[in-house]
């Protein structure tokens, strides 16, 4: 199988003053025009979880307190997998292109993550009508602003 070659292009910053995206500065052409969008899909790497023996985990105890008591690592948002790859959405709050750094309302990556992919949330690309959950999930929020309401602490195993 052919080996992928995957650079960073900054890191998820989160300290008292917020949560930024911090891209390396030869990126700052890249952020044109991008303050006109209100979400971003950050694609970023688990680098916690980056070693050989979380990249063979491909079942595990269930993460979810209402969920099947063993899971496949695709059908969860665990780390554990084999490539540590994550995607998560998250609302701009301002772009500074001069000096390559986006602030955004919330992230679930931890500060110092590095970050592989930006893309802009477009509903025609990235919004799905109808989608259908496994019922153990169906109560959880159907968007990113309801979430930030719920109760997720109830709903996981750690």
């Amino acid at each position: 199988m052919r080996q992928l070659l995957v650079n960073p292009i900054g890191t998820v910053r989160i300290n008292e003053e917020g949560v930024f995206i911090e891209l390396d500065a030869k990126y700052a052409p890249a952020l044109k025009e991008l303050d006109g969008f209100s979400h971003l899909n950050v694609i970023w790497w688990f680098s916690d979880f980056d070693n050989e023996q979380s990249r063979e985990v491909l079942e595990a105890s269930s993460p979810y307190r209402n969920g099947p008591p063993s899971m496949g690592v695709f059908a969860t948002r665990s780390p554990v997998r084999p490539n540590p790859v994550a995607l998560s959405s998250a609302s701009i709050l301002w772009v500074d292109a001069k000096k390559a750094r986006i602030a955004v309302a919330y992230i679930d990556a931890h500060d110092g993550s590095p970050v592989i992919d930006l893309k802009p949330y477009t509903p025609s690309l990235d919004r799905v009508e109808k989608p259908r959950v496994p019922d153990w999930c169906s109560h959880w929020p159907k968007s990113l602003e309801a979430s930030g309401e719920f109760d997720w602490e109830n709903e996981f195993n750690f």
